[in-house]
């Protein structure tokens, strides 16, 4: 592999970022890496209707969120910038002008209306759209004509004949043929390029050595191969990954639940899980290993092994990729990372003892699949939120429970302190008062504590709540009627 391997991602900000275009980003991150290699952050804004800075604002935020850099972009200096496609139009127009002027592009000047109508006796008679070269052969007078009458014609591609062939990296030899591509549009009648010319400027100009992206792209790279072939250029490697489906195998949408790496972020999904997780989409490890640092995952990753196979979204896998990293995250930076979601439940926790934050942290670190299901552990720590919940209150209902709660309460009342050395006492002596053991003493016991039937070990959260709170709940649960 040469070293100067430079590969971009270039999102356009006109929505937040999908965890698909997330995973190209990450791909084209781990390449570099692994070849010691430069990325490009280029932002494909020409879309100027939809685009926005808020948008672009919040990608920025989310790939840096999850760890993803660049040594190039609009947010650093660099030699091939701007690094904003709707700050490069008089390169865009240069090009357009090099090809309209050497009879490789024309003048097309049918409205959308003859278009769609084209499209739609194509699809009947059972053929691929594309455009029927009805403008080709303008005169330059019928084309000076029509511009003084204030029509704003859009530049097409002259597409020739033949075959275009190019090897990618993860699907192999590809062949198309051109007579099913049509003439495409290079230039909007807006004045702003379309995709497939603009972003083969970019690349070329930029240095581009490996366009990695999603295999929704396929079909746009023998359009970009006929650009570079007729403006003399050597085209890319190119590597156009599957795309992350639904469990229905369908196209990843919302209709599948959260999209959006904001939306991962929010609901308190860690940035190393969900990048472990989106590498496993379509990478295995030499080793085998499933959870790895992204160090390691950079070292041995390779476009050669990725899948041609699309893969399958699973909630469940990630929520275990995520409670894997939670139960090993410090206690007290896990306390702070549960800080936004304790403070949206309407706790004070400016008022609460950090050092006991990181003891219920600690404490709930094995319960949690995402950080915001803390929540429904709330009430066990802190009494503005305690209550009983449906199922406590039936077991706290049941006489043989409330006979064994009030003999715990009986020998808790001459226990001298509660902690975590002390706790294989307290068993013993409440088992002993109780002549109960296992469940019919540990569950009236958690109801009656927490108000919950599940949640941290007791021997975690007897000694954070304490003698007498522990008291006081134990009463309140025999009053219950």
């Amino acid at each position: 592999m040469a070293s100067a391997v430079r590969v971009r991602f270039a999102p356009s900000p006109t929505g937040l970022l999908h965890i698909g275009n997330a995973q190209t980003a990450l791909f084209n991150s781990l390449f570099a890496r692994h070849h010691r290699g430069t990325v490009i952050l280029r932002i494909e804004d020409t879309d100027l209707e939809r685009s926005t800075e808020e948008f672009l604002g919040r990608i920025l935020e989310d790939l840096q969120w999850l760890g993803i850099h660049w040594q190039e972009g609009p947010d650093k200096n660099g030699a091939e910038g701007p690094y904003r496609q709707s700050q490069r139009l008089p390169l865009y127009r240069d090009h357009a002008e090099r090809l309209l002027n050497g009879a490789r592009a024309y003048k097309c000047f049918c409205s959308p209306e003859r278009l769609e109508s084209l499209r739609q006796h194509q699809l009947s008679k059972g053929m691929m759209p594309r455009y029927d070269g009805k403008c080709r052969s303008l005169s330059e007078k019928d084309i000076l004509s029509m511009e003084s009458e204030g029509h704003r014609p859009v530049i097409r591609f002259r597409v020739g004949g033949g075959s275009i062939l190019f090897d990618d990296l993860i699907h192999g030899k590809m062949k198309f043929a051109s007579e099913g591509i049509g003439d495409f549009i290079m230039v909007r009648s807006d004045g702003m390029p379309a995709y497939n010319f603009a972003c083969v400027i970019d690349d070329h100009s930029m240095h581009v050595s490996h366009v990695i992206r999603g295999e929704d792209h396929l079909s746009n790279t023998p359009r970009q191969i006929m650009v570079y072939q007729t403006l003399g250029w050597e085209p890319p490697a190119f590597a156009h990954h599957p795309l992350i489906l639904g469990p229905d195998r369908s196209p990843l949408s919302k209709r599948h639940g959260a999209t959006a790496v904001s939306q991962y972020r929010e609901d308190g999904f860690l940035p190393e899980a969900l990048l472990n997780y989106l590498v496993l989409l379509g990478w295995t490890s030499p080793s085998g290993e499933e959870v790895l640092p992204l160090e390691k995952i950079a070292e041995e990753f390779s476009l050669s092994v990725l899948s041609r196979s699309a893969p399958i979204h699973s909630l469940k896998k990630l929520e275990w990729l995520n409670s894997f990293y939670i139960r090993n995250k410090d206690d007290r930076e896990l306390s702070e990372l549960l800080l936004p979601y304790l403070e949206k439940e309407g706790l004070s926790v400016d008022r609460v003892d950090r050092s006991y934050l990181i003891q219920v942290a600690a404490a709930v670190k094995d319960n949690l699949g995402i950080l915001s299901h803390v929540k429904g552990y709330l009430g066990i720590f802190f009494d503005e939120k305690f209550f009983f919940d449906e199922e406590a209150r039936a077991i706290l209902l049941d006489s043989t429970h409330r006979e064994t709660l009030g003999s715990v309460l009986g020998a808790l009342e001459g226990f001298p302190s509660i902690d975590q050395e002390g706790w294989p006492s307290l068993v013993a002596e409440m088992e002993k008062k109780t002549g109960r053991k296992g469940k019919k003493l540990y569950a009236p016991l958690r109801a009656g504590i927490t108000g919950r039937t599940k949640g941290p070990e007791l021997i975690k959260t007897f000694p954070l709540l304490g003698k007498e709170r522990i008291l006081k709940r134990l009463r309140m649960a025999l009053e219950i009627t």
